[in-house]
């Protein structure tokens, strides 16, 4: 049996010694290391760890991970029923109800009873390295998670906050459309609207706005919105203004929420979610939003893996399915052992 004790692993850094867990996002502005997992349906852990170290992820160990066949996995939206939703996002576009919706299906394949994200995660480091990689195994609390997560969604570094939107995916930055850019447009006037009911008035700018990022096997275009937090604001203040993450939800927000919500047949769990770290004690942390990211869900014996494209009403809706099967596919084939790098370092 492998060892499933708590854990937490974040670039460098790994965490152990678990000495408590809650859901209060107050404890986020007391005091120690604390790795933290938020649900997009809303349910919050915080655990914090008595010993932090710096290590860099191991190599994968042989027979370490025993993932599921590639063609295990089953999706909570088929091609049919996920491209009618893309029509029934339209319809609700040109009904004036919501600008943009994302839509999400999750994917499933059954594991084994021993499976452990963190020998997931070595894997993922060397098959789809990511700049907000992170590891939370609290097998006790319901919490198995290894992301790939190339989104920022909070960074605090004392008062001054930062999130990194993105939207906007394509094989190559030639196959970007006008629809892409637009798209990310509008999710930073609804992050800047977010970070400002929580941030000083005025401070709230705009530093980077569709910037090309290249990531493995495909490109984002990612925007950087910026605020300090008002006095006597913290992290719950700063959750309760910008969750879930406005980049896999919708603008307006509230309406996109209700649009998921009949479209979408299974929870998404941590996938588009917050999952990262925060330290109290230096008042810093950085919480990624949970895409690109495998869950395990004990009770079902599965592995969950969800994925997901934003809808305006210049999208297509065979386009917007490649685009899931886009973001799913490299991550799919490390987790199922089918990944095979063409050489060097991927790109």
């Amino acid at each position: 049996m492998h060892d499933l004790s708590p854990l937490a692993r974040f670039g460098g850094l790994v965490a152990t010694e678990l000495r408590d867990v809650t859901s209060d996002p107050s404890a986020l502005d007391s005091r120690g290391f604390w790795a933290v997992c938020a649900d997009f349906e809303g349910r919050l852990v915080c655990a914090r760890f008595g010993r932090v170290r710096e290590e860099p992820v191991p190599a994968p160990a042989p027979g370490a991970w025993h993932g599921p066949a590639a063609g295990d996995w089953t999706t909570s939206l088929d091609r049919a029923a996920y491209t009618d939703g893309v029509r029934r996002v339209r319809a609700h576009i040109a009904a004036g109800d919501v600008y943009q919706a994302n839509l999400c299906r999750v994917l499933s394949a059954p594991v084994p009873a021993d499976a452990d994200v963190d020998a997931l995660t070595a894997l993922l480091a060397r098959g789809n390295p990511a700049p907000y990689a992170g590891t939370i195994r609290l097998p006790g609390h319901g919490v198995e998670v290894a992301t790939a997560s190339p989104e920022l969604f909070l960074r605090r570094t004392g008062g001054v906050v930062e999130s990194g939107p993105i939207k906007g995916t394509a094989r190559t930055e030639a196959d970007l459309l006008d629809k892409d850019y637009a798209e990310n447009v509008m999710i930073v006037d609804l992050v800047r609207n977010d970070l400002g009911r929580v941030c000083a008035t005025g401070t709230v700018t705009v530093p980077e706005l569709c910037v090309v990022e290249k990531h493995p096997g495909l490109v984002h275009l990612v925007s950087t919105v910026r605020g300090e937090l008002r006095a006597g604001a913290g992290w719950p203040e700063l959750l309760d203004a910008a969750f879930p993450p406005g980049s896999v939800t919708g603008a307006p927000k509230s309406s996109a929420l209700r649009i998921i919500d009949t479209l979408e047949t299974a929870p998404r769990g941590p996938y588009c979610g917050g999952i990262g770290w925060v330290d109290a004690d230096r008042r810093t942390g950085e919480l990624a939003v949970g895409i690109r990211t495998f869950w395990i869900d004990r009770a079902a014996g599965a592995l969950r893996f969800g994925t997901g494209a934003g809808i305006t009403w210049g999208s297509d809706p065979e386009g917007e399915w490649r685009e899931t099967e886009l973001k799913a596919e490299r991550l799919l084939a490390v987790a199922s052992g089918t990944y095979q790098p063409t050489g060097g370092t991927p790109s």
